[in-house]
């Protein structure tokens, strides 16, 4: 999809990932387009699953769950069937916010966003009550530099 892709939707890809909740009129001033115009591409790219979800970024702190944990995780079992199980079993908690399977040392790296360190405590458990892994390994961050950044976009080569 990404070669079918023209300025004018990367600028639009590029303002509605900063702030999704801008009006469609603002919007389309920004790229060039009329409403109408700017709506169609809009529509297109949700139907080409290029813009997945509109979503809001919330501050983790003000709302008491100021804890980010990273948890890395080595497994001796790579069959697709334990794999299903294990994807369905971390994606029934919660608290994991980002799941991702990686390649060097580790298998599976999860982001966990929490409250403290009691509340992560029982993340733990829940994660490794019926699912084997081999290596779990927790990595706490203490100060988020940058978090959801945008994705930076530029035009595929012609």
């Amino acid at each position: 999809m990404a070669d079918k892709l023209d300025k004018i939707d990367f600028r639009i890809l590029d303002e509605i990932q900063r702030d999704s909740s801008q009006s469609q009129r603002s919007l389309a001033e920004k790229v060039g387009l009329s409403q109408n115009a700017c709506w169609r591409r809009i529509k297109a790219l949700e139907e080409a699953e290029v813009i997945r979800q509109h979503t809001v970024t919330l501050d983790r702190n003000r709302l008491g769950a100021g804890l980010v944990v990273f948890v890395m995780i080595r497994t001796r079992h790579h069959s697709t069937e334990w794999l299903t199980t294990f994807s369905n079993h971390v994606s029934s908690i919660p608290e994991v916010i980002d799941f991702f399977r990686i390649g060097g040392e580790y298998d599976y790296m999860l982001k966990v966003v929490t409250r403290d360190m009691n509340s992560y405590d029982t993340v733990y458990r829940r994660l490794i009550e019926s699912v084997e892994l081999d290596t779990v390994t927790s990595v706490f961050a203490m100060e988020a530099i940058e978090e959801q950044r945008p994705i930076a976009l530029s035009l595929p080569p012609a």
